[in-house]
């Protein structure tokens, strides 16, 4: 709902603000630009401030610009407003217009927050707001307040230079701005496991880096089409960055890996990948490496498993969705958009051994495993080739 008159949208972050001082503004500043990114990728009208502990966008459309903030990483939430003169009167006033326009009865609430030097507080907002409420609708309705509980609250945000009325949080992601970490390699099969992880390591500041491993006879014919569009996806979540899609020819390797190996072979496919990954993340400059793994999700995904295909590579794995259950990782895909375009068997299904080990060794992953393994990896890092993604 938009108050009249509204011509701003008041954003707020979370982890940002437990930063310290230079830190913080750091992080403020580039969530100014992502939002002004993602409002400039979505045609929104609209200038995008910094102020402390607040992004603010003054807009001409301030539902759709509310829209745009509330996608962006590290928006805890935006809230469409009017903005007015940091008096009682000029709040007052906005209150009682939005009441005339929004307040068709039932119980209501002023919920007033207040930063800065003023002669009022904010306890005195909630009462003389209230009252301006009350006179405002009592000719119409019967008016009353609940402050526990109320089924319209008018909130107030009093800051230095200006005060903001609104009557809604739109929630955000959280998490921090995109670009406040450092990027990772993110590996994409086109299931529903590994987009959900890229987004979660988006969430927390790091860009990404899509990697898709094409596995030949092991993969299916619309297994790279699955992976284009879940990437898509991720990338209407990052405008303005390369998500480009990169394309590993691992056909030939994986159906060498296939042949020689028994029961380990899974883990010393995921040895494989690692590597490969890890020579992108090489050419690209990132500092790890994201996968959509999950403890025990499958036989190559225990504890004891982790800690022998990890030592394949230098770089760090990080795998956000590790303590998550299949049904909260489905959820959470379906709430960002990829689970559509990611139901799918990958691969690696077709790949795994009748008998997988749950709980194998190094000693015994590495006497199974082909001496040439990581050079066939290095191979397929050279030869990986960039599929342009377009967000939809």
């Amino acid at each position: 709902m938009l108050p009249p008159g509204a011509d701003a949208v008041l954003v707020r972050h979370g982890d940002v603000g437990v930063k310290s001082s230079s830190v913080q503004a750091g992080m403020e500043r580039r969530l100014r630009d992502n939002v002004g990114a993602m409002l400039a990728d979505r045609g929104v009208d609209g200038e995008v401030e910094r102020e402390w502990g607040r992004v603010v966008v003054r807009t001409s459309d301030p539902d759709a610009a509310a829209d745009a903030a509330a996608d962006t990483f590290g928006v805890v939430s935006a809230s469409p407003a009017v903005s007015v003169e940091p008096t009682l009167d000029a709040i007052r006033g906005a209150l009682a217009e939005t009441a005339r326009e929004h307040y068709e009865g039932g119980t209501y609430a002023v919920d007033a927050r207040r930063t800065g030097d003023h002669a009022f507080t904010s306890h005195d907002v909630n009462r003389e707001g209230g009252d301006a409420v009350w006179y405002a609708v009592e000719d119409d309705v019967a008016p009353a307040v609940d402050l526990d509980d109320p089924d319209l609250s008018f909130f107030v945000e009093v800051r230095d230079e200006e005060a903001f009325v609104f009557l809604e949080k739109r929630d955000g992601p959280g998490g921090l701005p995109l670009g406040s970490q450092a990027p990772l390699v993110a590996l994409v099969s086109g299931g529903i496991d590994s987009p959900v992880a890229a987004w979660t390591a988006m969430k927390r500041g790091s860009p990404v880096v899509p990697l898709y491993l094409d596995l030949g006879p092991y993969g299916g014919p619309d297994h790279l089409a699955r992976a284009e569009e879940t990437v898509r996806r991720l990338a209407a979540y990052a405008p303005g960055r390369d998500l480009d899609l990169r394309v590993a020819p691992a056909g030939d390797a994986v159906q060498r890996l296939a042949e020689a190996t028994g029961r380990t072979r899974m883990l010393s496919y995921r040895r494989f990948m690692y590597r490969v990954a890890e020579r992108v993340a090489e050419d690209v400059g990132a500092a790890g490496i994201v996968t959509g793994e999950s403890l025990g999700q499958k036989s190559s995904q225990t504890a004891a498993n982790f800690a022998a295909v990890d030592r394949a590579t230098d770089l760090p794995v990080h795998r956000p969705l590790f303590a998550l259950d299949k049904q909260e990782i489905v959820a959470r895909a379906r709430d960002i958009g990829t689970y559509r375009d990611s139901t799918i068997d990958v691969g690696c299904n077709q790949l795994a051994p009748r008998q997988p080990l749950t709980a194998a060794p190094l000693e015994s992953v590495l006497a199974d495993e082909p001496d040439a393994l990581f050079e066939w990896a290095d191979a397929v890092a050279r030869d990986t080739e960039r599929a342009e993604v377009v967000p939809a």
